[in-house]
């Protein structure tokens, strides 16, 4: 199977990330989308996400709603913090007939250079890009293994926006998927 690997802090899991999702899982090649749960992100050092469990809970609820999508918690069993190139060489030795295909934002693609291993991940693996408002990628100048969904719809939605909105009180709806959005009022997440 040829499976998209996207993977975060989900903190909160958001629209955005749901249409990325489902978008790539049916429009882009791939069997499957993988939402992989980080624990820790090297790259966000400094701040504290939500417990694992609960940013679990909310991208199983996201992974239900998408096709060919599911959640994992692959990362929890693994060395922090979360690199990237140490998860996808664990995947593929962990399902060694399938094929992992990295799927990150042109945000983080303009960044990419900052990861640890990039010209490893660049090398071994297969990049597919998503378009984020603000942050352009010239498809001509990527390299073979990486590629651009251009057509892939935009969402100007962070999980840090989200954060200061609960903090305010803000309705949430429509930036959240309306169990999403309940599940941090139950559990009062985010709200200092």
């Amino acid at each position: 199977m040829r499976i998209g690997i996207f993977s975060g802090s989900f903190d909160p899991i958001h629209t955005g990330h749901a249409m990325i999702a489902n978008y790539a899982a049916q429009w882009e090649g791939l069997d499957e989308v993988w939402l992989i749960v980080s624990p820790l992100n090297p790259l966000k050092e400094g701040s504290l996400p939500a417990p694992d469990d609960n940013r679990l809970a909310m991208a199983a609820m996201v992974a239900r709603k998408c096709a060919n999508v599911r959640v994992s918690d692959f990362e929890f069993g693994m060395p922090l913090p979360s690199y990237t190139y140490r998860t996808l060489t664990s995947l593929a030795r962990s399902y060694p007939d399938d094929e992992f295909i990295l799927v990150i934002g042109s945000d983080n693609w303009i960044n990419f250079e900052e990861w640890r291993d990039y010209d490893r991940i660049i090398d071994e693996f297969k990049i597919l890009i998503y378009p984020r408002p603000g942050y352009a990628v010239d498809k001509d100048c990527l390299p073979a293994s990486v590629s651009l969904m251009e057509e892939a719809p935009q969402a100007l939605i962070s999980s840090s926006f989200i954060r200061e909105s609960v903090k305010e009180g803000k309705n949430l709806n429509f930036f959240l998927p309306p169990e999403v959005f309940e599940y941090i009022k139950k559990n009062r997440l985010y709200e200092r």
